[in-house]
């Protein structure tokens, strides 16, 4: 029974994963296509070139192809594991989706830890102190955060912190100037330290709220009442049978917010010019890059996509109460 039921979950998921691909493939490139942006101006600038030249790019370009043409085209490729060769930077759409996404993942999976586990904490002191005065500070800094956008409170920490402060790099990955093989782990720490603390303050808030309000509804529960009678109290009785109940439906919300996390990294690589993968994909979509273009938008369905699955997971095949449930239905 429980082997069929795997089947079954990995079937659907594997269709769902198809016709996701699918769609969100068909839709990305006929937004593409209905762009006004001319890529060869927008490769070439305010440069003026010779008609034969510009004949060229357009046909490099693949200007005057037909656009049903072009997709079935990229399509075949992409099938064959072929994902072209990006129009901007030269060089196989691989190869930069590779690169850049290294620095992207970084970003994220330290802002995600970050934000995980002090969201999780926060919201662990909110629901124990219920009511007070902490719980009130908590609450605010929550709803302030999630009504902040994300490049808002980019460009306000850049500002303080490298601008006026100058306690951190204004932008960039590493320094300007140094060779690859000269710039140093700590150069690299430098520069990620910002963009990460704006991703990690900014998914603090969902996790927060989350686990004070599960937490909150565990120590109203009836064993947790029984546990006060027999003497139990204070942080031993939260850790004992409040943490423990909380911690799962907590993870798997962290990882269901992978969308948001993605999201937001755009819009944060964009601010401190952090060399990502979202800094790639917009400069791909200003400069009519179709093959990189689509080959990010495909990682970054892959990305959500498994992010999600994890999730589903953790809630159809880990959570214990889910077994209980099942077994009581």
């Amino acid at each position: 029974m429980k082997y069929k039921k795997l089947g079954i979950f990995i079937g659907k998921k594997t269709l769902k994963l198809i016709s996701l691909l699918i769609v969100v493939c068909l839709a990305s490139f006929w937004i593409v296509e209905q762009s006004p942006i001319d890529p060869v101006r927008a490769y070439i600038g305010e440069m003026s070139i010779q008609p034969e030249q510009k004949a060229k790019l357009d046909e490099y370009w693949g200007v005057n192809t037909p656009p049903q043409e072009k997709f079935l085209n990229w399509a075949e490729n992409i099938l064959k594991g072929d994902f072209g060769v990006s129009l901007i930077y030269r060089i196989s759409v691989f190869d930069v989706i590779k690169e850049r996404s290294i620095a992207s993942l970084i970003l994220m999976a330290s802002s995600w830890l970050i934000s995980g586990i002090l969201g999780f904490v926060l919201g662990i002191i909110a629901g124990m102190k219920k009511g007070t005065w902490i719980d009130k500070i908590i609450k605010t800094y929550c709803y302030i955060l999630t009504a902040t956008p994300t490049f808002w409170l980019a460009l306000i920490l850049l500002m303080v912190f490298s601008v006026n402060l100058g306690l951190f790099p204004i932008g960039l990955g590493v320094p300007i100037g140094v060779t690859a093989e000269n710039v140093t782990f700590f150069d690299k720490l430098q520069h990620l330290i910002l963009p990460t603390i704006t991703l990690s303050l900014l998914g603090v808030a969902q996790i927060a709220m989350f686990t004070r309000e599960k937490l909150i509804e565990v120590l109203s529960s009836d064993y947790v009442l029984f546990a006060k009678a027999r003497g139990e109290k204070g942080f031993d009785l939260v850790l004992r049978h409040g943490v423990r109940n909380v911690a799962l439906p907590a993870i798997t919300l962290q990882f269901l917010g992978f969308s948001e996390l993605f999201g937001g990294a755009v819009l944060v690589e964009q601010v401190f010019s952090y060399p990502g993968i979202g800094q790639a994909a917009v400069a791909a979509g200003l400069r009519s890059d179709v093959p990189l273009l689509l080959g990010i938008v495909i990682f970054s369905a892959l990305f959500v996509f498994f992010g999600n699955l994890i999730a589903d997971i953790i809630y159809e095949f880990i959570d214990p109460r889910i077994k209980q449930q099942e077994a009581t239905i």
